[in-house]
């Protein structure tokens, strides 16, 4: 009897050992790990048509299809993606916090955001640019914003530059998302009289169905964005990353994707600046 219940004792023993073993995490290529489950958490956006966009259960965008590839290329499956809105202004905390692995969301390097998280990349370089009414003549570019209202997204780095530049003279608007500042834009009483972010964000916008010959890009942009991919302070993600977003430059991958979510729009990347050279790892 006494045997007996030492035998149970020890297989249990193995069955825990077993189960805490299958919970730690499935590992993909180049020694990262997801959660739990064997799951990586990507941050997106959900409101930005091209870049991050959701509908329904689906999720479409260059940015997300850049963030799938490299996640294949790290070894996870697409289905193993969550995908984790992340908002402009939370997404430093949101990587400090562990509420997402890494973020792919129109996110340009800065020195001021490289002093509290990391980054992989550029994969990506845009610029900052209008968007105005279609009817509208008198907004050509930065120049002609005095005394006009705009608007962008709190914690971006469109609204920073204007808060740094053109604070004296601008109005500016800030909004939790862009969809918002369109709408805005758009409405029978405006409110506003310009949008500004990146320049592949508003051709995103003023494609959609809602928004078509509604609005136009002014096509000046005054600044340069790179694109980087957004990791916790002392990820050891970002070679594995850089790697993965060379490969997708090399084979043709890049080009695919660019063109895939601007068709239509009108846009075209700036060839001076793209396809962009990976920053080194820290």
């Amino acid at each position: 009897m006494r045997k007996h219940t030492k035998g149970l004792l020890a297989l249990a023993a193995t069955a825990a050992l077993t189960l805490s073993a299958c919970s730690s995490g499935t590992p993909g290529e180049n020694g990262t790990t997801g959660d739990a489950e064997g799951s990586i958490k990507i941050g997106v956006k959900f409101d930005q048509p091209g870049l991050g966009f959701q509908d329904g259960a689906d999720h479409t965008g260059f940015d997300v299809d850049v963030a799938t590839y490299v996640a294949e290329k790290l070894g996870y499956s697409v289905d193993q993606i969550q995908w984790v809105e992340s908002p402009s202004a939370q997404r430093e905390q949101m990587l400090q916090t562990g509420q997402v692995d890494m973020i792919f969301a129109t996110y340009s390097i800065t020195d001021a955001r490289k002093e509290v998280i990391d980054f992989a990349g550029p994969y990506f370089v845009a610029g900052q640019d209008l968007l105005v009414a279609a009817d509208n003549t008198d907004i050509n570019g930065p120049e002609d914003l005095a005394g006009k209202n705009l608007c962008s997204v709190t914690g971006s780095t469109s609204a920073q530059k204007i808060k740094d530049e053109h604070a004296d003279t601008v109005n500016l608007l800030e909004r939790p998302g862009y969809a918002e500042c369109v709408t805005a834009l758009v409405a029978a009483n405006a409110e506003i009289d310009a949008v500004t972010t990146d320049d592949i964000i508003l051709a995103g916008l003023a494609a959609t169905d809602a928004n078509r010959g509604k609005v136009k890009v002014v096509g000046a942009p005054f600044s340069t964005e790179r694109y980087g991919v957004g990791l916790p302070k002392g990820s050891d993600r970002c070679e594995a990353i850089n790697e993965a977003i060379g490969e997708m430059i090399s084979d043709g991958t890049w080009e695919e994707l660019v063109a895939k979510n601007t068709e239509g729009t009108g846009y075209t990347a700036n060839a001076e600046t793209n396809p962009p050279e990976q920053d080194a790892c820290a």
